[in-house]
């Protein structure tokens, strides 16, 4: 067997292109915090308040809303008011309101609901189940005064 030599040309994989300046991304600790979107995993009681992550109420700091709007994605142009609580210790809560969503679009225990910020203290919802499927709603403007559920049903 005959053997092959390579010569190298200085361009080897993962160099870059030669020595200007970097043209990298900034790192993190220097970008903005943009909080878009956040989960919260239902553990005790659906309907009582539930505590939003605190680096969501973190990035809302100075412009904290008295209530905000909870829009179920995919489910029509509604928009729930909600009444939003702050403690004091940097803690933001889904107040009044919230059990009514929470009855509307099946909330229970082992959820995970997601939650998009829209801008103008609007956020988008979609609601997973404790099996890790996404649950559909018919649309909100078949729900009436009394809150039914508008859980597809199986």
């Amino acid at each position: 067997m005959a053997s092959t030599s390579r010569t190298r040309t200085g361009r080897g994989r993962g160099r870059g292109r030669g020595s200007g300046s970097s043209s990298l991304p900034p790192p993190p600790s220097t970008l903005p915090l943009i909080i878009e979107e956040f989960f919260i995993v239902v553990y005790e009681d659906p309907l009582v308040k539930k505590e939003l992550p605190k680096k969501f109420a973190d990035y809302l700091d100075g412009k904290e809303p008295a209530k905000v709007y909870l829009r179920a994605a995919d489910c029509g142009p509604r928009l729930w008011t909600v009444e939003v609580l702050f403690d004091g210790q940097d803690r933001m809560y889904l107040d009044k309101g919230w059990e009514k969503f929470a009855i509307a679009h099946g909330v229970d225990f082992g959820c995970f609901v997601h939650f998009k910020y829209e801008g103008d203290d609007v956020l988008t919802v979609k609601v997973f189940d404790g099996t890790m499927c996404r649950r559909y709603y018919y649309s909100d403007d078949e729900i009436d005064d009394d809150v039914k559920p508008c859980i597809h049903p199986l």
